[in-house]
C-alpha cells in the first residue's frame, strides 16, 4: 500500500553515485544512516548493467524495507516493479508513470527553484516534489539554486512531502529540515 510508503519520505533520501555498484557499501550506508528512501542513479547507456544494477538494489531495499525509486526511467522501474520512480522535466507525465506502473507507485518530481511547478505537479498526482539546489552542489555545480525561504513558503502551499537536494551533507541538513524539508537528498556526502 502506497500510504505505508509514503511515510518513508523523511530523513536522509540516499541516491546512489553514477558508477558502479559498490552494493556492500550501499547496505552499510543503508544500516548505518536508517535510510528509508533510495533512488537509484547510474547514467550508464549500458541497459543490461542497468537492469542488474536495479534489480540487485530493489533486492536490498526489499531486505531492509527501503523504499527503492529509480530516477528518470520510467520502463526500468517497469520491469523491475520498482516502488517509484523520480522524475525530472524531460521525463516524462507523471500521468504516463501513474499509468505504468499502477495506483500505488510512489511518483516524485523535480521543481527545481519552481513553486508552480510543485503545485502542478501535486495536482496531477505526484506523491512528493523535490526542490534544489538548496547549496552549491558537486554533482550539479550549474544547478539552479532554490532559497530555504521557497521552501518554507513550499510548505504552507504543499500537501505532499518535501525532499531537498543540492549540495546537502551532515553539517547543512538541519537547515533544510527547519525551512521544511520533509526529506534531504544526499549523494556525496554519503559516498565520498
Amino acid at each position: 500500500m502506497k500510504t505505508d510508503f509514503l511515510h518513508n519520505i523523511n530523513g536522509i533520501y540516499a541516491i546512489t553515485p553514477d558508477r558502479a555498484l559498490d552494493l556492500d557499501a550501499i547496505e552499510k550506508v543503508i544500516m548505518t544512516h536508517k535510510i528509508r528512501i533510495l533512488q537509484y542513479r547510474h547514467k550508464t547507456l549500458n541497459k543490461k548493467i542497468q537492469l542488474n544494477e536495479a534489480t540487485q538494489l530493489q533486492q536490498l531495499c526489499a531486505k531492509h524495507h527501503t523504499l527503492f525509486i529509480v530516477n528518470d526511467d520510467i520502463n526500468l522501474a517497469k520491469k523491475i516493479s520498482a516502488d517509484g520512480v523520480h522524475l525530472g522535466k524531460n521525463d516524462g507525465a507523471i500521468q504516463y508513470a501513474r499509468t505504468q506502473l499502477g495506483v500505488d507507485a510512489v511518483i516524485g518530481v523535480s521543481c527545481y527553484n519552481d513553486i508552480n511547478l510543485a503545485k502542478n505537479a501535486q495536482q496531477q498526482g505526484a506523491d512528493y516534489v523535490a526542490f534544489g539546489a538548496l547549496f552549491t552542489s558537486i554533482t550539479k555545480p550549474n544547478a539552479s539554486q532554490c532559497a530555504l525561504t521557497l521552501i518554507a513558503q513550499a510548505k504552507q502551499n504543499l500537501t505532499i512531502p518535501i525532499v531537498g537536494i543540492g549540495g546537502i551533507n551532515f553539517d547543512n541538513q538541519q537547515l533544510a529540515y527547519d525551512a521544511g524539508c520533509n526529506s534531504v537528498a544526499m549523494i556525496n556526502a554519503l559516498w565520498d
